[in-house]
């Protein structure tokens, strides 16, 4: 398929909709949605994500592109104007995490607002835009994995055709977004139960780290370290022991929030736990 859905918006030579942009865009409007219902059903104002919102998603897109350029360096030293050149392509899901992050722990500080609570809040919401924004990577024709040359095994989803190498590969894309998927329907759950903050945090770095680790080593196009280290698998696997840590904090009591009545509560702590 045409990996654009407008081209010439307006009238105007070149400003063109990429389908990438508009995956990405859709798996953001329904986070917001996700992350907006799950607060109102804590008794949180709809205020709180869209003031998050502000701060996170550029930080986010920033992150994602200065992950990126870091370890493309070579080639951006030498284009420098390329550096901010995002519709060429070039973010990374890392950088944006890593950006979110970020926008998160400025925002629990000045609406102090517990920074655990809020990212519980918002980790579904991340996981399906993750699962959604996957999509863009089969819009664009990348982000698969080895060549598949058996015929019985050239069949989506197990792999697809890459129309610029006249071959079948390994679906990664897809594999990603698949395991995504499931660990949405997980931290979903959890949360239901009322678990104790940060559980959904570590859910998601040992069942994230996990299954991009293992498809990570499948892909043909990661970022690498060193010349031989993939980073995104480094750093996946990092986040397993992390998200392992994490739970046995929380377990032993160790890792910890207040509860939270300020501004951005609609419906008193106490009535919320009483129902």
């Amino acid at each position: 398929m045409d990996r654009f859905a407008v081209l010439n918006l307006f009238g105007i030579q070149g400003l063109n909709i990429a389908w990438y942009g508009v995956i990405i865009a859709s798996g953001l409007l329904l986070g917001i949605a996700l992350a907006t219902l799950r607060a109102r059903m804590r008794g949180w104002s709809s205020d709180l994500v869209l003031d998050f919102i502000l701060i996170a998603v550029p930080l986010a897109i920033i992150g994602a592109r200065l992950y990126y350029v870091a370890f493309e360096w070579n080639y951006f030293a030498a284009n420098p104007a390329k550096i901010i050149a995002i519709n060429e392509g070039g973010l990374a899901i890392y950088g944006a995490v890593i950006g979110g992050f970020l926008g998160a722990f400025i925002f629990s500080k000045a609406a102090k607002f517990p920074f655990l609570k809020l990212i519980d809040l918002l980790i579904p919401s991340l996981i399906l835009g993750q699962a959604i924004g996957r999509w863009g990577n089969f819009v664009n024709q990348e982000a698969f994995g080895a060549l598949v040359t058996n015929p019985n095994l050239q069949f989506f989803p197990l792999a697809v055709y890459i129309q610029s190498l006249g071959e079948w590969h390994q679906a990664t894309f897809f594999y990603e977004s698949f395991c995504n998927s499931i660990l949405l329907v997980i931290t979903l759950l959890l949360g239901r139960k009322g678990v104790k903050d940060g559980t959904l945090l570590a859910t998601y770095f040992i069942g994230y780290g996990l299954a991009r680790t293992v498809i990570e080593g499948l892909r043909t196009d990661s970022l690498y370290l060193f010349g031989s280290i993939r980073v995104s698998q480094l750093l996946s696997a990092l986040l397993v022991i992390v998200g392992i840590s994490m739970l046995i904090f929380i377990k032993k009591g160790k890792l910890k929030t207040k509860v939270y009545d300020g501004k951005y509560c609609v419906i008193p702590p106490e009535e919320i736990e009483a129902n």
